[in-house]
């Protein structure tokens, strides 16, 4: 009967092994808990600073875009100046004064033209539709021909920078009553 107690004895040592050493095998194969948890992490974590990075490159194009917004819609006003100089100078009919007038129309083209090339442009109206996205309405009046809510006037000038409305134009909108 020792023989047999042995024998046994010896067979649950190599059950006993077996069952560790497979125990040991499966627990290597599968991942640990704590491994998937970093390459959660790992991944957020990427995931977060690809989308950082993103944000950063547009922020930058728009402050690239934008930047100048101020100083532009600033100097609108200087446009705005240049074009009531030539308007109360140009029917006067003083050689001098036509000479002038001249010399501030080249001065203001030039102006616009790099104003421009920033990006800055005129919003089209007189003749187009009303639209509350570019225009500010500042009265209504009857005209034959025109359809309703049709730009008749404007009073000044709107702009865009890069397709962003810097400055509203001021209009007078056609009514359909007379």
């Amino acid at each position: 009967m020792d023989n047999n107690e042995n024998v046994n004895n010896k067979s649950e040592e190599v059950k006993d092994t077996t069952d560790t050493e497979a125990a040991e095998l499966s627990s290597e194969s599968q991942p640990k808990k704590e491994e998937v948890d970093y390459k959660a992490k790992y991944f957020y974590i990427a995931a977060e600073m690809d989308n950082f990075r993103k944000r950063m490159e547009r922020e930058k194009e728009n402050l690239i875009k934008f930047g100048n917004e101020r100083v532009l819609s600033d100097l609108i006003q200087v446009v705005d100046n240049f074009e009531r100089t030539i308007e109360m100078l140009k029917f006067d009919q003083d050689p001098k004064i036509k000479n002038i007038v001249t010399g501030i129309d080249m001065v203001q083209k030039q102006f616009i033209d790099t104003l421009s090339k920033h990006g800055l442009t005129p919003v089209q109206s007189v003749g187009k539709d009303f639209d509350p996205n570019f225009h500010e309405a500042m009265a209504q009046e009857y005209a034959e021909g025109a359809k309703p809510n049709q730009v008749l006037k404007e009073f000044q000038k709107g702009y865009t920078l890069n397709g962003r409305l810097v400055r509203a134009a001021k209009v007078v909108v056609a009514s359909d009553k007379q």
